[in-house]
């Protein structure tokens, strides 16, 4: 078409050409890097992260006992293990349901462990348990308690399933949380445990841990369990010292925690742990005891 303009035009023509064509490409460009821009903003955004369960436990107990009433402990609260066939721990008490191994005074309950003739053992106390009374699944377990002193003694404040849902339907398929066990002949030293099909001490894969405490038989001290879906944590004096994590691997070998336990509170002599350096029988009789006992329960937020 520029061969038919006249000569006298054709040289501005060409100049405004040239001027045009670069002014196109750089608006085209311009246009390219804005849909650009606007499509990057576009793109989806990233999902937002899960916040992880939070547990609380309620301020006041939904479950205690504060021993305040004399006599035998309260039968609508605590129930009697009875025996003398050594526990499956060989220990050499017979327990019993006499006053004078389990009573409530002076505002505690006492469990005391007896030098003499009971059953076929030489030694009577007793096991206390709240199984069909007060069973929980989660929540904070708080026990304030004074402990037996002297080689032969074995005391604990623990929890077993209340039913058998899993496995060889006992231990220790089902579970075992100790809160607070102790052994005389290591007077100073405190322990926490769990014990599971996986993990447990007869297959020397238990979970747990200890810690010196001075004064265990001579003053008060206050044993917890914090215990929800995913932790069971153990405490004393408000000072957590094993802390048990469900994994996500977890099954119920590993994490048979999701069904209802139970307390139990005792004093065992002698046995596969208690008595691995004998028993002084000069030591007899000695108590545990019990200030008070609360169940906070779970609160989910």
């Amino acid at each position: 078409m520029v061969q038919n303009i006249p000569e006298k035009h054709k040289g501005r023509l060409i100049t405004m050409l040239e001027t045009i064509i670069p002014l196109r490409r750089l608006t085209l460009a311009m246009f390219i890097t804005a849909i650009s821009t606007v499509a990057g903003c576009a793109q989806p955004s990233e999902k937002p992260k899960t916040t992880a369960q939070q547990y609380e436990f309620a301020p006041t107990p939904s479950w205690q006992d504060e021993f305040n009433t004399p006599g035998k402990p309260d039968p609508a609260k605590w129930s009697y293990d009875l025996g003398d066939h050594g526990w499956g721990n060989n220990e050499l008490e017979n327990y019993t349901e006499k006053i004078e191994n389990a009573k409530v005074e002076n505002g505690n309950l006492v469990i005391t462990a007896i030098k003499e003739p009971s059953g076929k053992q030489q030694y009577s106390s007793a096991r206390l348990v709240s199984k069909g009374k007060a069973d929980f699944t989660y929540g904070k377990f708080e026990i304030r308690a004074k402990l037996p002193k002297g080689r032969g003694t074995w005391p604990a404040i623990w929890m077993l399933a209340s039913g058998n849902s899993y496995g060889n339907k006992g231990w220790p398929d089902n579970g075992e949380i100790d809160i607070m066990e102790h052994v005389g002949f290591d007077q100073d030293r405190l322990h926490g445990n769990i014990h599971t099909k996986a993990f447990n001490h007869a297959i020397k894969t238990n979970k747990g841990n200890n810690v010196i405490v001075k004064g265990l038989s001579e003053d008060f001290h206050v044993y917890t369990c914090e215990w929800t879906p995913e932790t069971v944590k153990i405490l004393v004096d408000g000072n957590a010292y094993f802390t048990f994590q469900k994994e996500a691997t977890y099954q119920w070998p590993e994490w048979p925690f999701d069904k209802p336990f139970h307390l139990i509170l005792n004093v065992a002599v002698g046995g596969n742990w208690g008595g691995q350096k004998g028993v002084d029988d000069s030591i007899f009789p000695q108590k545990m005891e019990v200030d008070y006992v609360r169940v906070y329960p779970l609160v989910t937020k």
